[in-house]
């Protein structure tokens, strides 16, 4: 797993290991979309938490925990892995 986490790198590696009947096809269903939806969720750097708890679901793994070990890796110097530019205002 890399650092900082590309959560729809991490979704694809899941995938992968799951059984054969678990298909993009299968997914799309689940997800009510269409394939090409599915791969852009593979080539995401961030996804909508609704969507990640959807697919944790689906997959019986929990993506929030992988992120959470990732948070944790951040930097301790204070300096954040977002550029200036995407940060949120309150």
């Amino acid at each position: 797993m890399e650092f900082p986490m590309a959560i729809g790198e991490r979704i694809r590696e899941i995938f992968d290991q799951m059984p054969k009947e678990c298909t993009i096809d299968w997914l799309a269903r689940k997800l009510h979309c269409d394939r090409r939806n599915v791969y852009r969720i593979f080539r995401k750097e961030n996804i909508d938490i609704l969507m990640l708890a959807r697919i944790s679901r689906l997959f019986g793994h929990n993506f929030f925990q992988d992120l959470s070990i990732d948070f944790e890796k951040t930097p301790a110097d204070g300096q954040s892995l977002l550029p200036p530019d995407e940060f949120i205002d309150d």
